[in-house]
């Protein structure tokens, strides 16, 4: 005797349904509540006064002090780039003179605080008087007191320039030593000389580690440029505190620049999204699955 059974498809019996997440529903509504709370005491409390930021949000001596900001900002990360970039192409030389000299220097100006060189730039007058240009042995041919040469934005720019390429080389090196070594043997091998292969080879390629932490150090140079205070630059920090050093509203004129800052690091860092996102196309692309490919999942393929 043969016992036989037939079995019928049909739709599944049962249908799945996600779990809901509890604990992530406590911790967004605890979230919100601490927002909401965070909110009522900033936009309740009087002693913001609210209507004193908004009369000088757009003030002359802010706007002033705003372009101030952004042109220190620009030129340092310049200056940055500018020594940054052979610094760390010295680091990587076989010269050890040049490679200890490119090390000495990303020692020193990381090694110092920023201020610190700040305000030494600032008195460098104290230490050479007089700025002498001259033929060795022979006639000067530019002299000048070191004062009127080295004025505050002056000794601004030096220092942050200066402490600026100390990190911007190492982040090139990061980038540099990152590309594969078979790049440069490759390139050497069709007779592309050491300047050629870094400019058209190592770089485009080193890009994508050096963007992300290189914007960073912008978006921390835009900040940091606030120490020029201490030397009385005008810039939005300063601006701001000589305006409250003068109507004692201390609270509203902070909160004026720390909104101006926010705003600016916000536009930096919408653009250090679109240059990661250009830098990485080639690479994200190497990176694809085959079987992400539309034309590896085809019938027959």
């Amino acid at each position: 005797m043969t016992l036989t059974s037939k079995v019928t498809a049909g739709e599944p019996s049962d249908i799945v349904y996600p779990r809901r997440n509890y604990p992530q529903i406590v911790a967004s509504i605890l979230v919100l509540l601490v927002l909401a709370l965070i909110a009522r005491a900033i936009f309740s409390n009087d002693n913001f006064q609210w209507d004193v930021v908004r009369e000088y949000f757009f003030s002359a001596s802010i706007l002033d002090g705003l372009w101030m900001t952004i042109k220190l900002t620009i030129v340092a990360v310049f200056i940055g780039s500018v020594l940054g970039i052979p610094l760390a192409v010295m680091r990587q030389s076989a010269n050890p003179t040049v490679r200890y000299f490119a090390f000495g220097y990303v020692w020193f100006f990381r090694g110092t605080p920023l201020l610190v060189q700040l305000v030494f730039w600032f008195n460098i007058a104290l230490l050479f008087p007089t700025l002498t240009v001259k033929v060795p042995f022979g006639p000067t041919l530019f002299s000048e007191q070191t004062n009127t040469l080295v004025t505050p934005l002056i000794a601004a720019v030096l220092a942050l320039g200066l402490n600026q390429a100390a990190y911007t080389a190492e982040i090139v090196r990061a980038g540099l030593i990152s590309v594969d070594k078979g790049q440069t043997e490759a390139a050497a091998a069709i007779g592309m000389t050491k300047i050629q292969t870094l400019r058209k080879i190592v770089l485009p390629q080193a890009m994508r580690v050096i963007i992300p932490p290189l914007a960073s150090e912008t978006i921390n140079m835009l900040k940091v440029t606030s120490l020029v205070s201490v030397i009385s630059l005008g810039d939005l920090l300063y601006s701001a505190q000589a305006i409250y050093q003068a109507n004692y509203k201390v609270i509203p004129l902070l909160l004026v620049a720390s909104i101006w800052y926010l705003l600016l690091v916000t536009v930096l860092s919408v653009g250090q999204y679109y240059l990661e996102r250009h830098f990485s196309r080639g690479y994200q692309a190497l990176r694809k699955p085959l079987n992400e490919d539309p034309a590896m999942t085809e019938p027959g393929r």
